[in-house]
């Protein structure tokens, strides 16, 4: 028998409308006590979770794998994928739940390492190490952030995020290096993501990169299909318009001038590029999203 997974927005809130605020954030019991400190398999179709395990222990159960909680550690939930949570009672920590498109990496490309924001993680956390000790603070701050509001409040609630989750994909990188030798293909892989940062705005194509890595440009696509399930292309395009969208939020250029600084030579292209990649033109895009921001 196929099990019915609900939708929510957040759990015990049903879709049904767009979300008003790109983040939200409260205490893991003030929701989970509500629901006898059990979160039924559920999933979210446009929000990115981040749990803060701080104290307590429980089960983190993505589809039907349930993986012990022992804190402090971070839990990871990409859109679209069925969790859920069994707590107990001594349960402390937070619960971050954002508008993916508001990440500065996606849900579904290749993170540090393989599939680190494709898929549902659990990253255990040694306050003994520097940059574990780091994660903590701040998302102990962000919470403090997400109460208190100040002047500057989104771009510091960002830039908290973006360091969190960077960091603790660096400590599941490296707990992951540790057990499994990183083998030719993931050093590939790597190389090749350092490539793109370094060359997106000149529009380079995947054969360019495949000669860089010495590979031929199938034998690429090979390799970044199974790391992450997409072409060689949809990687580099991927990195193209992450960083338009970063612009057309965060900064007060027109599209002209992104489009300029993106590599585009030609303004109207990069439109239909944009619309191409996202189903929306970039003033759409930027309208709707700035909307979420000030409804916020």
């Amino acid at each position: 028998m196929i099990r019915h997974v609900p939708t929510y927005g957040l759990y015990g809130e049903h879709t049904g409308r767009a979300p008003d605020f790109w983040v939200h954030c409260e205490t893991i019991p003030s929701r989970s006590s509500r629901h006898d400190w059990e979160i039924r398999l559920h999933r979210h179709e446009s929000f990115f979770q981040i749990l803060y395990i701080e104290a307590g222990s429980g089960d983190a159960i993505f589809d039907e794998e349930c993986h012990p909680i022992r804190p402090p550690a971070v839990v990871t939930v990409p859109p679209g994928f069925n969790h859920g949570f069994r707590f107990a009672q001594d349960i402390d920590g937070l619960v971050i739940t954002i508008i993916s498109s508001h990440l500065s990496h996606q849900p579904g490309e290749r993170s540090l390492h393989g599939e680190w924001l494709a898929a549902p993680h659990l990253t255990s956390l040694d306050p003994a190490t520097p940059s574990a000790a780091y994660v903590m603070e701040t998302l102990t701050r962000l919470g403090e952030e997400f109460e208190n509001r100040h002047n500057g409040r989104n771009e510091v609630l960002a830039a908290y995020i973006a360091l969190a989750l960077r960091l603790t994909a660096r400590i599941s990188q490296e707990a992951y290096s540790n057990r499994y030798p990183a083998d030719e293909n993931d050093r590939r892989m790597e190389r090749f993501e350092g490539l793109i940062q370094q060359h997106f705005r000149s529009h380079k194509p995947a054969s360019f990169y495949a000669e860089e890595l010495g590979v031929s440009p199938t034998h690429l696509n090979r390799i970044v299909r199974a790391s992450t399930g997409r072409t060689a292309h949809q990687l580099i395009a991927g990195k193209v318009i992450e960083e338009a969208k970063r612009q057309l939020v965060f900064s007060i250029a027109n599209v002209q001038e992104i489009s300029y600084r993106l590599g585009f030579s030609d303004p109207a292209y990069f439109s239909r590029y944009f619309l191409k990649q996202t189903g929306s033109t970039p003033r759409l895009w930027r309208s709707k999203e700035r909307a979420k921001l000030q409804n916020f």
